[in-house]
């Protein structure tokens, strides 16, 4: 499998990028086609070191728009701000049968702490905003939300988590739920429809008050 990553040159980028080389292609990328590779070539190298012959995968890099091209999976590692313009222009590249996944989180910083910014400013969620951009919706789901890019980067390691994962088509959910399952200690939990992504989306900035408040290191989300 072919899986591009939209902004892969990101913390959640290098950890999607070492953990999926073991077993499919990964396309890292950036607007710069040059960054992107430099990227893929450090990725590349940690993760020959990690696996050794065991690595089946390869890590390349283009830029972002050109990868959708060749993507049978789009992860869209982006800032929330700009959905719009990305995800317009990759509509036109992507194939129609390429699954797009939305681990986007819309929320800031205030006084109080990390807010959610659907709720603060009644604007849409990420993956809605995702799936209007880039149909059919069908095809876009949203995951991965709750995860701790320093703990997906260490290979070494377990996650021990837990992602919510909300779509419409309970095939293309099984199928990033194939590929949730691959990364070691995270089990894909299905909420719902891609109508209830504000309920995953919203964790987040819940976890990051609790972290700072509590000063925990990279916390989680488990159910038991």
């Amino acid at each position: 499998m072919k899986i591009g990553i939209v902004g892969g040159t990101g913390g959640m980028g290098e950890g999607f990028a070492l953990r999926w080389c073991l077993k499919h292609d990964v396309i890292v990328g950036s607007r710069e086609a040059q960054k992107a590779q430099e990227a893929a070539a450090n990725y590349s190298s940690a993760a020959r070191q990690a696996y050794g012959s065991s690595m089946a995968g390869s890590i390349t890099g283009d830029d972002n728009i050109s990868l959708a091209k060749n993507s049978d999976v789009l992860i869209l590692s982006i800032p929330y701000e700009f959905i719009d313009d990305t995800c317009s222009k990759l509509a036109t590249q992507a194939r129609s049968d390429c699954i797009v996944v939305s681990p986007i989180v819309p929320m800031t910083r205030t006084d109080t702490g990390f807010v959610y910014i659907p709720i603060e400013q009644g604007k849409k969620p990420a993956a809605v905003m995702v799936a209007e951009k880039m149909a059919p919706r069908s095809r876009v789901v949203s995951a991965f939300h709750t995860i701790s890019e320093v703990k997906l980067k260490n290979v070494g390691s377990s996650l021990d988590a837990d992602t919510f994962i909300c779509g419409d088509d309970p095939n293309v959910v099984a199928k990033l739920a194939e590929l949730v399952s691959e990364i070691q200690g995270l089990r894909p939990v299905y909420l719902g429809p891609l109508s209830l992504t504000y309920q995953a989306e919203v964790l987040t900035p819940m976890l990051l008050n609790a972290a700072k408040r509590n000063k925990m290191k990279n916390p989680g989300v488990k159910l038991t």
